[in-house]
């Protein structure tokens, strides 16, 4: 087919499509500014090709098409209406994207009770929109990332970490393939489509998946007992692997986790030599993480209070969430730290969408903190923690 006479067809396919998707109000049609440089074709062969292409469409119902001469085929095409989208398609050699999209919500339709944000993307997709960057053709790739969910959650029943190539290879037979899948991995967990994008490792790092592996940031003047050895954490603060630690020797009045890096370290070097447990749970925290949690929490007595300290934002409450859930398990109550509206700095704020909001509240719902996300909610911002660092 001429490359041009090609190029121009797709362009009016897409229009067409963006017209039925509502996200364009004019009939889709090539007007004489798309068909310039045709039109000032000096070559007879090179129009003659392009007009051959643009009346092989018009034979298949395709397209219509209006020329200077109101008898057809002399002079130049003025205008290409489009008439037929599927008949366009078809003729392009292109699936229609009712087709597309039709096979894509047949494929996701078995997940969408576990993973309902994507009937969020399937809304995205049917307005011609993507979601991190990856269109209806792409539905594989969500299929494999439920797959990649499933098998990590798996895995981590035994609260183990396991290297992610070692893990691609063992569902996929290809050591690279999950890495590059952190985008639709991302949305899956955070139930979102529209969360801020995390960093890959940060991903990974939620299912016990890793590059290298990390230690565990622990704080305090506290007895800490691991597989050969009980001691005082070291000052300002020490990395421990998770696994190792079994639980505490001595009883601190008070366990504070802190999602973010900067803020724990600020703390540690502020609270080292307190009787207070400072714990960094490095974004979501990863299962190994969160069974070494529940371990240390069943050796204090249920008085002792727990508190996060996180990001006032969508995904500081969705780790609350599931660090509630940790600490309910074991028997204690989760309380915000430095969390609530009138804690936060008019100069550090940031206008936040109702949708982000309404998530929040549901997330501090499920924290056990109802109150604080109507706060948050009503006060319209959110924040993240580097912004109350003290």
């Amino acid at each position: 087919m001429d490359e041009r006479a090609f190029r121009l067809l797709e362009k009016l396919l897409r229009d067409g499509d963006r017209a039925d998707a509502g996200v364009r109000s004019r009939a889709a049609a090539l007007t004489q500014s798309n068909l310039t440089d045709y039109r000032s074709e000096r070559s007879l062969q090179a129009k003659e090709s392009f007009e051959a292409n643009m009346q092989a469409a018009q034979a298949t119902g395709a397209v219509t098409l209006i020329w200077d001469d109101p008898q057809d085929g002399n002079g130049f095409i003025k205008r290409v209406d489009l008439v037929d989208r599927r008949a366009l398609a078809g003729f392009l050699g292109h699936k229609p994207l009712a087709d597309v999209l039709a096979g894509a919500s047949a494929q996701l339709a078995p997940y969408l009770a576990r993973f309902p944000v994507l009937n969020d993307v399937l809304l995205r997709w049917s307005k011609l929109r993507t979601v991190r960057t990856l269109p209806p053709a792409s539905v594989q790739d969500w299929l494999d990332a439920v797959k990649i969910i499933d098998s990590a959650r798996a895995m981590a029943a035994d609260a183990i970490s396991v290297p992610i190539r070692e893990a691609s290879y063992r569902v996929f037979k290809d050591s690279k393939r999950i890495e590059k899948l952190a985008g639709p991995v991302d949305v899956l967990l955070c139930g979102s489509v529209e969360a801020a994008p995390r960093a890959p490792a940060a991903v990974w790092e939620e299912l016990g998946l890793f590059r290298e592996e990390h230690p565990v940031l622990l704080a305090g003047n506290v007895v800490i007992t691991r597989e050969r050895v009980s001691a005082c954490l070291d000052a300002p603060y020490v990395g421990l692997p998770a696994i190792t630690v079994r639980g505490l020797e001595s009883i601190p009045r008070q366990v504070l986790t802190i999602e973010n890096l900067t803020t724990f370290h600020s703390e540690a070097k502020q609270r080292f030599n307190e009787e207070v447990l400072l714990i960094y749970t490095a974004g979501m925290p990863s299962p190994a993480w969160r069974a070494m949690f529940r371990r240390l929490l069943l050796g204090l007595p249920k008085t002792t209070p727990v508190f996060h300290w996180g990001d006032v934002d969508e995904g500081g409450f969705r780790i609350a969430a599931a660090l509630a859930r940790e600490v309910q398990t074991a028997g204690h109550v989760l309380r915000p730290w430095k969390m609530h509206p009138d804690d936060v700095p008019v100069e550090v704020r940031r206008k936040a969408t109702p949708y982000v909001l309404e998530r929040i509240k549901r997330f501090a719902t499920a924290a056990g903190w109802p109150e604080l996300g109507v706060a948050v909610a009503e006060a319209g911002f959110t924040i993240e923690q580097e912004g109350l660092a003290s």
